[in-house]
């Protein structure tokens, strides 16, 4: 037997431990799932081949690696490692292991780590005796909680870890485990004869529901209360392994996560009106044991909230099944509770309602408004001060309605309901909105000095200012856009495309802090001042810099900002990023569009020159856009997308106009009008179709009728969104 040469301690631990703890990774490489968070180039994986770690909390369902990560970081550090469970340690143990810490730090100069399992098990006293020590470094904590740690650990603890979020392994991770434990002779059943069936593992792998203890467990037990055959095989049938592990455990704690996520699930999908996904959440809530009262709460806010006056017979129905379902009970108020789920999610949608909130906002932050004189109770000072005169009464009058203002004045032209065109809510926004115009239109007349009133003239310091903050605004908007496309998730990979000012390269390292970030910079000056500007963030934080695209990592998301409107070879590039990207990753670029900028010529009124001049001018200019050398003119949309096509991507592109102020300033007409400059400037190009007199003529024509002018300047970006195709990605 191959245990016969072993220890008596190491044959009885293979006996008598649990598979489940036997087969327990011992590194880093041997661990199953979470790529995530410690697949090649991650954060986490980095700190723990660098042992450089900090404070951390694993956060996640049973059985998907919390304790052994906490393990493997054990098995790998350099620091001493002490290991606590909550659920039985008390003060005295906290005490104790902070006590040995800093005997290790005095004596070796040694760190320690300090494992605390089932963190949120420690009371509010008990965290808080943990704190001071964590916080100047004696030890690093690393937590396991099956809790949000956000409700259940005390903030500061969490404020001072790094939080890694941990999900249910998927049926390739849980079949791999199962594999590993057939194979290994060491630790699983690698030395026995085990036939399992496809449709048996299947089962398994359902059923465990992302949890790997339960697989293995349910695995143990079929394999050893399966007798051999004659063959000395040990066959797992469909019937065995069902016999193993009969039903899904419900992960669902009515004060937990799971509950609230459940719950927001339902809610989502009753506003987005999809029946079958309501449907199915309500029927997950009710087989978990959730209370119905709680549901059909919910169900009467929602009838508010989200229908409305669309229908407003929503939450008369909603009540109404509530009124039922307390008269009939369970398991028949079932029906009542459907028939109200059934009812919002097809229901006409309008949250008009929430114009209260709205005008809740403006009584919170303005200054309060006196009641106008003429809506005052009449009944206390009429006399004296004339509260009520002038009041007009609405019956009174054609349609039972009359124009006068409602509002306090200072808040006139002030609109919180905004009627949708859903449902029946749909027949009465006419009227509210013409009734609006009325309003206005007699508060006007009534007080005609509101349209004297005018803005003042701006300075030239002013405007200046004004094109600076809008050129900012302009980027930052740019930058919003494409993360807001591209929807990174914290553990990502990113490689920013043309690093620049970094613009995409900090914010991608704000949206993903488990993830990694990669700068690449074109220019060696931007690298350099990149390169410099990191130096101040912690080393685990810090982008990669790179001055050649790398080879061998496959990137969740590439993002970039005219990355490719400069290149030379578009193709090429394209061809090399459907390389970098991962098979579900997904590509942001927006790309400035010099074809489509805003021509000089059009700023200019044609009466101000000779029709001819006028002509040749426009098609001087025109023809700087029809260079077939210059990289950033020489390409259309449909070059890209055949380029990005024939890459193997499935591509969508959008071309999107906008319109800006442009002070027209003297320094720029100089810029636009020098000669011998390093590049061909605007008169230069013009040059090769016009006369210089012609050019000069131009010139003045600026200088006379558009200095010191701001005209409306018209762009525009190309967005471009890139996943591979199934057939590139397979």
């Amino acid at each position: 037997m191959a245990d016969s040469k072993l220890p008596h301690s190491r044959r009885s631990l293979n006996s008598e431990t649990p598979l489940a703890a036997r087969m327990r990774p011992r590194t880093i490489d041997e661990f199953v799932g979470q790529g995530a968070i410690v697949g090649q180039g991650r954060l986490l994986r980095r700190a723990i081949q660098a042992d450089q770690l900090s404070s951390l909390i694993f956060y996640g369902p049973p059985g998907t690696g919390k304790t052994t990560l906490a393990q493997i970081i054990a098995n790998t550090t350099q620091a001493h490692f002490i290991a606590i469970n909550a659920v039985l340690a008390g003060i005295k143990d906290i005490r104790d292991a902070i006590a040995i810490a800093q005997d290790r730090h005095k004596q070796f100069k040694q760190r320690t780590i300090l494992f605390v399992d089932e963190v949120h098990r420690f009371n509010k006293a008990q965290q808080d005796a943990l704190l001071p020590w964590v916080e100047n470094g004696t030890v690093i904590l690393i937590g396991a909680t099956t809790e949000n740690p956000y409700f259940e650990v005390n903030k500061a603890l969490v404020s001072r870890s790094r939080l890694f979020q941990l999900k249910p392994l998927t049926s390739a991770d849980l079949k791999q485990v199962v594999q590993q434990a057939l194979s290994d002779p060491e630790r699983g059943y690698g030395t026995r004869n085990i036939q399992l069936d496809s449709e048996a593992l299947d089962h398994l792998v359902n059923v465990a529901n992302g949890d790997a203890r339960s697989l293995l467990n349910a695995l143990e037990l079929a394999v050893e209360t399966t007798p051999a055959n004659q063959d000395g095989i040990i066959h797992i049938t469909l019937a065995i392994s069902e016999e193993s592990i009969q039903q899904r455990a419900v992960l669902y704690d009515k004060e937990g996560d799971v509950h609230f996520d459940i719950i927001s699930a339902f809610i989502k999908s009753l506003r987005g009106s999809d029946a079958d996904a309501a449907l199915y959440w309500l029927a997950r809530m009710v087989y978990a044991g959730e209370d119905p009262r709680f549901i059909f709460r919910r169900l009467l806010i929602l009838a508010s909230e989200d229908v409305g006056l669309a229908d407003p017979n929503a939450v008369v129905v909603v009540n109404a099944c509530a009124q039922a379902f307390d008269r009939v009970g369970m398991p028949e108020g079932r029906y009542p509770l459907a028939q109200a789920t059934l009812y919002l999610a097809t229901a006409s949608k309008s949250n008009s309602v929430m114009g209260f909130f709205d005008a809740l906002s403006m009584v919170e932050r303005e200054r309060e408004a006196e009641v106008p004189l003429h809506l005052r109770d009449p009944n206390r000072d009429r006399e004296g001060f004339g509260h009520g005169s002038n009041y007009l009464y609405p019956h009174a009058y054609r349609e039972h309605w009359v124009a006068q203002q409602y509002l306090p004045s200072s808040l006139q032209g002030q609109v919180f309901y905004q009627p949708s065109d859903q449902g029946f809510e749909a027949t009465i926004r006419d009227k509210v909105e013409r009734d609006r115009e009325a309003q206005l239109a007699a508060l006007v007349e009534e007080l005609p000095e509101r349209l004297t009133l005018s803005p003042t003239n701006s300075s030239l310091d002013r405007w200046l200012a004004r094109s600076l903050s809008q050129a900012g605004e302009r980027f930052g908007a740019i930058r919003d856009r494409i993360f807001e496309l591209a929807q990174p998730q914290r553990h990502h990979l990113i490689l920013d495309l043309n690093a620049g000012s970094g613009l995409l390269t900090w914010e991608a390292i704000r949206q993903a802090p488990e993830g990694g970030v990669y700068s690449y910079a074109r220019i060696e000056a931007e690298f350099a001042a990149l390169n410099e500007r990191i130096q101040s963030l912690p080393e685990l934080s810090r982008p990669v810099l790179v001055q050649a695209l790398p080879q061998s990592i496959k990137f969740d998301r590439i993002v970039g900002r005219n990355a490719l409107y400069a290149e030379p070879d578009k193709a090429s590039l394209i061809v090399a990023l459907s390389k970098l990207i991962a098979s579900e990753g997904r590509i942001v670029l927006a790309e400035s569009m010099p074809i489509a900028a805003q021509r000089l010529y059009q700023l200019a009124n044609p009466a101000w020159l000779k029709p001819k001049l006028y002509d040749r001018w426009q098609q001087a200019e025109e023809a700087i856009y029809q260079s077939s050398e210059d990289p950033k003119l020489n390409w259309t949309v449909q070059d890209l997308q055949l380029d990005f096509e024939q890459a193997g991507f499935e591509v969508e592109m959008q071309i999107e106009p906008s319109q800006t102020e442009m002070y027209l300033s003297r320094s720029l007409f100089d810029r636009w009008f020098t000669t011998n400059s390093d590049q061909p400037t605007y008169a230069e190009h013009l040059a090769q179709c016009l006369t210089a007199a012609e050019v000069r003529q131009i010139q003045q024509l600026f200088l006379t009728h558009l200095l010191d002018q701001t005209v409306a300047w018209k762009s525009s970006t190309l967005w471009i969104q890139a996943r591979l195709n199934e057939l590139s990605s397979g």
